[in-house]
């Protein structure tokens, strides 16, 4: 396996990590703020999927497929304070379109040359790489995982990890 493959197994695993992590959250659960001030896991979930599509797109153009209307522009700043469930696609309609826009993630790195992994992106301080672009993307779901594990206890579900 060379360094793009397994970047690409790490984008999926951390996906399917992510997946397992909210399969028993209803809507109502994903509006569950763990403490005042942090932000509900359905903001985090559509806040990474927005901030994927980003990252791609901004160092590969076209890469990631335009959001559907009831998704895209909904995880600012502004919304993260909101808890209106109206002002949210539903945790189904997110997981759908976050698993499109990972698919056509996995499908570029498969398409990288080691030397493509080289290149610059336009976020130094974040990923100054196309490689090191592969292994924030599944960090950035793991720092929002963990948020997710405080949500999950807050509302007396299992452990999972």
């Amino acid at each position: 396996m060379h360094g793009t493959e397994l970047l690409a197994d790490g984008l999926q695993r951390s996906f399917d990590m992510l997946k397992m992590t909210l399969s028993d959250f209803s809507d109502g659960d994903m509006l569950t703020r763990p403490c005042p001030g942090a932000n509900h896991p359905m903001w985090q979930l559509g806040h990474l999927l927005e901030a994927e599509m980003y990252f791609v797109n901004d160092v590969a153009p076209g890469k990631i497929p335009p959001l559907p209307a009831s998704v895209a522009g909904k995880f600012t700043k502004e919304t993260a304070k909101i808890d209106d469930p109206k002002a949210f696609p539903t945790k189904d309609e997110l997981l759908s379109a976050f698993s499109k826009t990972r698919e056509a993630t996995i499908a570029w790195y498969k398409t990288l040359t080691p030397a493509d992994l080289d290149k610059p992106t336009s976020m130094p301080k974040f990923a100054p790489s196309i490689g090191h672009l592969g292994i924030m993307m599944p960090i950035h779901d793991m720092m929002h995982m963990g948020q997710f594990q405080v949500a999950r206890r807050k509302l007396g579900k299992p452990v999972m990890f």
